[in-house]
C-alpha cells in the first residue's frame, strides 16, 4: 500500500472515531438528565437503578469546630496510608499532621483475612507508638478514634459497619466476603493491644466530600476521576424514600453514587468500548467509567491504534505483539503524548517506541496519535462534567441562585495530572450551566480527600456523639 494511501486510510478511521465520540451541548444536556433521573431512581427503592445511591450513613460531615487528635486509615490498593491529626477548633483547623504509607506483601492480597488485618493493625501499632512525639491531646482514659477509607464495594450497616461485597484490584481474600471488615480491623487492633475504636467506614468520595467540606462549608459533592471514577454528595434526608430507619436530626445523609455503573442510550460508545467492555471481567457494567477513568483511556486509545496498524500498516511492517497486548498503553502514556509540545513531537516518538515498538513514524502519522488521544481524553472530560451537572440538577442546584454557591470537591491522579483533561472538564461544566449559573459553581481540586477525610469523619462523628 503506498504511503499517501495508508494516511487517507488512518484518516479515515480517525475521522470516524472523531465523528462517534462527539459530544455537543445538548446531548450532554440528556446525559446530564439521564444521570438525575437516575439518582432519584436509586434513591426510590434498593435497585432501582444502575446507580446504587448507596446510603454512607454519615449524616454530619466536619464543620471546622472539631478539636482533639484522631487518626485515619486509607487502604485502596497495594498500598495504605495512617494518618494521625490534630485539630485546634475553630480558626485553627489542622494543626498538626503527620502520615506514613505501607507496602502490603503480596502474599496477603490473597492470603486470609486475619493476616491481612493483622499486618494492617500492626504497622498501625508501631505508627501510634510514635505518638508520644506529637502534641498529644488525648484526655485520659478515652479510647483513641480512626476513621477507615476502604476503597472496596461494601454493604453499609452504619456509620461503622459493613459487609465486604467483593474484592476488586489484586486482592482476592476469600474469608473476608461477606464479612464486617469494621469487626475484621477492630478484632485484630485488640489481639494487638491497641486501644482504638473506629468511629467511621468511609470509601474515598465520601472521604474527599468530607475533606473538603471541613475547609468550605459550601462544598456538595465530592468526585474521584482517577484510575476509577465515583461521586458522593450531600442529600435531604426526606428525600430518599427507601431510607428505613428515624431521620437523622441533621436533616442530612451523605449518598455514595457508585456512578460508575451509570449507562444511558445518549452516552456516545464506539465500537472500541463495546470491544473492551466484552473483554472486560465484568461486561455490561460500569459503562461510564469504561468510558471516561484513567484505567481505560489508554486502553482505547491502543484498540484505535491497533486498527489502523491493522487496515493501513501505516506504522510499517511491524511485530504487532505489544500493540495487541491490552492495557499495555496506559493513560500517563498517553496524557505525555497529548501535551507533547515539541516542535517534531519527539515524546509521541518516544512513548511509541518504549511502549508499542513502533518506530519511524512520521510527523503527520504522531500528529494523528495526537489528535486520537485528544478525542478519547476531550470525549471523557466533557462525559465527567455532564454527571457533575447531572448531580447539580438533582440538588436544584444548576439555576441562576445568586445567594448559594455550590463546590465540588476533585481527587483522583487523573483529574490531577492530566491538565487537558482537567480544562476541558471545567470548561465543559461552564458550557453546560450558562454564564450566569457558572458564576456560583466552583470546582476545587481537593488532594489526599480520602485519608484526611476519614480522620476528619471520625471527629465529628466523635464530637457529635460527646453532644448527644
Amino acid at each position: 500500500m503506498a504511503a499517501a494511501e495508508a494516511v487517507a486510510m488512518a484518516e479515515k478511521v480517525v475521522a470516524d472515531l472523531r465523528e462517534k465520540c462527539e459530544t455537543p451541548a445538548e446531548l450532554l444536556r440528556e446525559v446530564a438528565s439521564a444521570m438525575a433521573d437516575e439518582m432519584g431512581a436509586g434513591l426510590e427503592k434498593e435497585g432501582g437503578s444502575r446507580v446504587n445511591m448507596l446510603l454512607s450513613y454519615v449524616d454530619k460531615l466536619p464543620t471546622g469546630r472539631e478539636e482533639g487528635l484522631f487518626y485515619g486509615l486509607d487502604l485502596g490498593g497495594t498500598n495504605f496510608r495512617v494518618l494521625r491529626v490534630q485539630l485546634g477548633g475553630n480558626e485553627k483547623h489542622v494543626v498538626n499532621r503527620e502520615s506514613r504509607e505501607v507496602s502490603i506483601p503480596p502474599q496477603l492480597m490473597s492470603g486470609s483475612s486475619s493476616e491481612l488485618f493483622g499486618f494492617i493493625a500492626s504497622e498501625l501499632g508501631k505508627f501510634v507508638a510514635d505518638e508520644e512525639k506529637c502534641a498529644n491531646v488525648l484526655s485520659n482514659g478515652k479510647k483513641r478514634e480512626l476513621g477507615f477509607t476502604f476503597s472496596f464495594p461494601v454493604k453499609q450497616h452504619s456509620v461503622a459497619s459493613g459487609t465486604l461485597v467483593k474484592w476488586t484490584k489484586a486482592f482476592s481474600i476469600d474469608d473476608a466476603v461477606g464479612e464486617d471488615v469494621v469487626a475484621e480491623l477492630q478484632t485484630a487492633m485488640e489481639k494487638q493491644g491497641l486501644d482504638m475504636h473506629v468511629a467511621a467506614l468511609i470509601n474515598d468520595a465520601v472521604g474527599t466530600l468530607a475533606g473538603a467540606r471541613y475547609y468550605d462549608k459550601d462544598v456538595v459533592a465530592g468526585v474521584i476521576f482517577g484510575t476509577g471514577t465515583n461521586a458522593a454528595y450531600v442529600e435531604k434526608a426526606n428525600a430518599i424514600p427507601k431510607w428505613e430507619g428515624e431521620l437523622p436530626n441533621s436533616g442530612d445523609m451523605v449518598i455514595n453514587m457508585e456512578w460508575g455503573n451509570f449507562c444511558s442510550s445518549h452516552l456516545p460508545v464506539t465500537e472500541y468500548d463495546q470491544e473492551l467492555d466484552m473483554e472486560s471481567l465484568n461486561p455490561g457494567e460500569q459503562i461510564y467509567e469504561k468510558l471516561m477513568s484513567g484505567m481505560y483511556l489508554g486502553e482505547i486509545v491502543r484498540r484505535v491504534l491497533l486498527k489502523i496498524s491493522l487496515q493501513s500498516s501505516i506504522f510499517g511492517n511491524i511485530d504487532h505483539t505489544k500493540l495487541k497486548t491490552r492495557f499495555l498503553l496506559r493513560t500517563p502514556h498517553i496524557s505525555a503524548m497529548h501535551h507533547d509540545e515539541t516542535p517534531d513531537l519527539k515524546v509521541v516518538a518516544e512513548k511509541l517506541e518504549e511502549n508499542l515498538e513502533i518506530t519511524g513514524t512520521s510527523l503527520e502519522i504522531r500528529k494523528l496519535v495526537v489528535e486520537i488521544c485528544d478525542i478519547v481524553a476531550r470525549r471523557a472530560a466533557r462525559l465527567a462534567a455532564a454527571g457533575l451537572a447531572g448531580i447539580l440538577k438533582k440538588l436544584g442546584r444548576d439555576g441562576n441562585a445568586e445567594e448559594q454557591r455550590s463546590v465540588i470537591a476533585i481527587d483522583g491522579g487523573l483529574f490531577e495530572h492530566y491538565t487537558k483533561f482537567r480544562e476541558c472538564l471545567e470548561m465543559t461544566l461552564g458550557e453546560l450551566l450558562g454564564e450566569e449559573a457558572s458564576k456560583s459553581v466552583a470546582v476545587k481540586h481537593a488532594d489526599d480527600g480520602s485519608g484526611i477525610g476519614a480522620a476528619l469523619i471520625a471527629a465529628s462523628q466523635s464530637q457529635y456523639r460527646n453532644v448527644e
